[in-house]
């Protein structure tokens, strides 16, 4: 006779074996056994302080659970399919170490409160994690930026050349991105901080518990105020997808930037050895993988959150199998997040360098001076829409003549309009263009060095 686990007397026979494998969730969920123990301690504890259990039970549950946690970590505990999930697992080994009392362990607690306490604290811990790997991304684009506040790159628009800009500029618009991303998963970690624990199936229990104490032994913030909500919200996964997906989303931006800049096209950078690979048949080759990889991940973490966006839509309250599902997703984003702000953290550290001789010959041999031409004859006088379009004829006959407005003779100036002098070459060399844009916020150097002590101090503080 096939021998029964976990259910009641109410099924009369064990699951098939295919159909146990394909509802069993220990396979991935054991990544949330740390946090099932000690949510399972604090609410052992809770039936202690409330006289639910005794408090001999109580200890004998807090020990026994503790137990199993240093046998896991000494790899001593590998539960397999037959445990389903994690919490049974855990209760079935529990049961082993300290006998019926701990059966106790899941009295007045059911699963679905039960899971929904353990992801939470997993991600509540994750998203520190997550928000300490963005401050140190934060901190190499400072050391980098503070480096180049001189050097110029030439700054882009539709990818055509725009006008030149500071790199540490270029650099500073990445760390207030993470700073953005820093700063949203301080806001996600605040819904993420509410506990369902007591929360039960879905309508709460009978028994005298006390939800408060068991939200202040876990550190959360709050408690669910409506048990069905409590069991099934899983609205702060889906916040948190979103961020992790903003946060590849600038990753992304900056990896393409990269892949960009060590082209041949481009040769803004140079790849060191230890952050790129070679071709199989073509000696000459080196790729940016890292870069990459991580534009490459980040569809990953896009289809991560339009599946749970899709899991939820259509569920009714209260929980669901098809809550299962919220996992994989989550930890494979959140494992793919931390792997991609590491590579892409030691890449800027330690696997490229900046051409800054490239960089300037870049910036004096295009027209994207051509904007400060125009400022030059707004400044003397001249309507900004008319100096704007003569700007643009002698952008044009200069093509025509394969010149630079540089090249251009002061006589070939004041024959455009009179209002030109020889102070013209000075306001359109590259420096003076970056230098000019002083305005907040800017280009300009002094401002780019304002903006790097004002960052460094946001990261420090």
């Amino acid at each position: 006779m096939t021998k029964k686990e976990t259910w009641s007397q109410r099924f009369e026979s064990a699951l098939h074996p295919a159909i146990a494998r394909f509802n069993a969730s220990i396979g991935f969920d054991i990544e949330l056994i740390e946090y099932d123990l000690t949510g399972s301690q604090a609410h052992a504890k809770m039936l202690a302080h409330t006289g639910i259990i005794s408090p001999e039970e109580g200890e004998q549950l807090v020990a026994g659970l503790e137990q199993i946690r240093q046998e896991y970590r000494q790899g001593q505990f590998q539960p397999g399919v037959d445990a389903e999930d994690v919490h049974f697992a855990v209760e079935r080994r529990l049961t082993e170490i300290v006998g019926d009392v701990g059966k106790k362990v899941h009295t007045a607690r059911s699963r679905n409160d039960q899971v929904g306490t353990d992801t939470r604290l997993y991600l509540r811990d994750q998203i520190q994690q997550i928000k300490s790997e963005l401050r140190e991304f934060q901190g190499v684009l400072l050391d980098i930026a503070e480096k180049h506040v001189e050097t110029l790159i030439p700054g882009y628009t539709h990818l055509q050349r725009a006008q030149p800009v500071s790199l540490a500029h270029h650099l500073l618009a990445y760390f207030q991105m993470a700073q953005r991303d820093w700063e949203r998963l301080g806001d996600v970690s605040r819904r993420v901080n509410i506990s369902p624990l007591g929360c039960g199936a879905l309508a709460g229990t009978t028994f005298p518990i006390d939800r408060h104490y068991t939200a202040k032994l876990l550190n959360f913030d709050d408690i669910y105020a409506n048990s069905l909500d409590g069991v099934s919200d899983r609205d702060f996964a889906i916040e948190f997808l979103c961020a992790a997906s903003l946060i590849m989303v600038h990753l992304s931006r900056l990896a393409e930037e990269v892949i960009l800049w060590s082209s041949e096209e481009f040769r803004f950078v140079t790849l060191k050895d230890s952050c790129a690979t070679g071709s199989s048949i073509m000696p000459q080759k080196k790729n940016p993988d890292v870069p990459e990889l991580v534009r490459g991940k980040t569809g990953r973490v896009f289809g991560h959150l339009q599946a749970m966006l899709v899991i939820m839509k259509g569920l009714p309250l209260a929980y669901n199998k098809d809550l299962q599902e919220d996992k994989e997703g989550l930890f494979d984003s959140v494992n793919t997040i931390k792997a991609s702000l590491e590579a892409m953290t030691i890449l800027l550290r330690e696997g490229l360098e900046f051409r800054t001789q490239r960089l300037a010959e870049a910036v004096a041999e295009d027209f994207s001076n051509a904007t400060d031409v125009a400022d030059y004859l707004a400044a003397r006088g001249v309507p900004f829409r008319e100096a704007y379009n003569l700007v643009g004829k002698v952008v044009k006959t200069s093509i025509a003549a394969g010149k630079l407005l540089k090249d251009l003779k002061l006589e070939e100036w004041q024959e455009l309009h009179p209002a030109f002098a020889a102070d013209i070459y000075e306001a359109i060399s590259p420096r003076q263009v970056v230098a000019a844009r002083n305005s907040y916020g800017g280009t300009g150097f002094v401002q780019v060095s304002k903006a790097l002590i004002a960052a460094r101090a946001q990261i420090t503080q």
